[in-house]
C-alpha cells in the first residue's frame, strides 16, 4: 500500500504545483501541519543623514533660486564659491590748492607776472592785476608741461614756475610802473613843483605841499645821467623832436639844457628795461598830457634821491 501512498503524495504535490503556477506566485513556508507560516513584518527606520547645520532644508530656495537650488533634472546645484573680494576703489584726486586766479591783485600777482615774462609766456606788465593776458599765459604754461589748463595758478603750477625762473628784483616787479612814490623832498613843499624822485622813480606834481598827481618816470643811463638839483621849467614844446637824437619828445617841458620831462613811447613799450639820454621819461600819455596843460614856465623842478 506504500505504492498507493506514494501516488497519493505525488498527486498532491502536482496539484499544489499547478495551483502555484496558476496563481503566479511562489509558495511560502508551512508549519508541521502543512499550514502556511505568515510573513514576519520588520519595521525599518530611515537611514537618511541629517541635514548639516547651516544648509537650507530640502524644498527651500537656495540663494534666491525658486527651484530650491535644484536643476531641471532634479539634481542639487553645486555650492556657490564665495565672491571674489573687490579691489579697493581709488580715491578721487584732490585738485591742488589755488593761490591766485583772475581778478586777484597785489604784489604776489606781480611776481607771478614777472616770472611769466622770464619764460616768455607774458610780454605785458607786470601790472599787479590777474587779467585776461595773465590767465592766458598761465594756461599756456600749464599746457606745455602737461598740467591741467585751468588758467588759475595753483601750488603745482607755481612750484614748476619757481624752479624755472629767478627771484624778480624790484624793478622787474615794477617794470612798467605802478610803484608807490616815496615821501617828497622838503624843497617840494612850497609853490608849484615837479618833484622827481630817483629812489622811487616817480614824479609828483605838487602845489603848496599838496600832491595833485603822481606818475612813474624813467631816467638817463649811467653814461647820460639825469642831472640832480633844483631847476625850473624854461620852455614847453608840445610836438618837439630831438635834433641830437632825431627822436620825438612830445609834451616836452625843458628844465636843464637839453633835458626835459616828456612822453616816451619806448618807455611805454619796454618799461625800465630801457633808459633815456638824460631826460625824464613818462610812459602814460594821458597823464603827461594833463600835466603839460597845468605846468607853466617858471614852475620849479626838483630832482632828488
Amino acid at each position: 500500500m506504500r505504492t498507493n501512498g506514494r501516488r497519493t503524495a505525488v498527486a498532491a504535490i502536482a496539484g499544489l504545483t499547478a495551483l502555484v503556477t496558476v496563481c503566479g506566485c511562489k509558495a511560502g513556508p508551512v508549519d508541521a501541519d502543512g499550514k502556511p507560516i505568515p510573513p514576519v513584518r520588520i519595521e525599518v527606520t530611515s537611514t537618511r543623514p541629517a541635514t548639516p547645520a547651516g544648509d537650507p532644508p530640502a524644498g527651500d530656495s537656495a540663494a534666491g533660486d525658486p527651484s530650491g537650488g535644484n536643476s531641471a533634472a532634479g539634481k542639487k546645484s553645486p555650492p556657490r564659491s564665495p565672491a571674489a573680494p573687490t579691489a579697493p576703489s581709488r580715491a578721487p584726486s584732490v585738485p591742488a590748492p589755488v593761490l591766485w586766479s583772475p581778478g586777484d591783485s597785489g604784489r604776489d600777482v606781480r611776481e607771478l607776472q614777472a616770472r611769466l615774462r622770464q619764460v616768455e609766456w607774458l610780454f605785458d606788465g607786470p601790472t599787479g592785476t590777474y587779467d585776461d593776458l595773465t590767465e592766458r599765459a598761465v594756461r599756456g604754461f600749464q599746457g606745455k608741461r602737461g598740467l591741467p589748463q585751468t588758467g588759475e595758478t595753483d601750488t603745482v603750477t607755481w612750484q614748476r614756475l619757481e624752479k624755472m625762473t629767478r627771484e624778480p628784483g624790484k624793478w622787474d616787479l615794477y617794470l612798467m610802473g605802478g610803484q608807490e612814490a616815496d615821501a617828497p623832498d622838503t624843497r617840494c613843499l612850497t609853490g608849484r613843483v615837479l618833484c622827481i624822485s630817483k629812489s622811487s622813480r616817480t614824479l609828483r606834481w605838487m602845489i603848496d605841499g599838496r600832491t595833485v598827481s603822481t606818475m612813474p618816470v624813467r631816467f638817463g643811463s649811467e653814461y647820460t645821467p639825469t642831472r640832480e638839483g633844483v631847476f625850473e621849467v624854461y620852455w614847453k614844446s608840445r610836438h618837439h623832436v630831438s635834433t641830437l637824437y632825431d627822436s620825438p619828445m612830445p609834451y616836452a617841458m625843458f628844465f636843464s639844457g637839453g633835458q626835459a620831462v616828456h612822453y616816451s613811447s619806448d618807455f611805454a613799450a619796454t618799461g625800465y628795461a630801457g633808459g633815456s639820454h638824460g631826460c625824464v621819461n613818462v610812459r602814460d600819455e594821458a597823464a603827461i598830457a594833463d600835466l603839460y596843460a597845468q605846468v607853466r614856465n617858471g614852475d620849479k623842478v626838483v630832482v632828488h634821491w
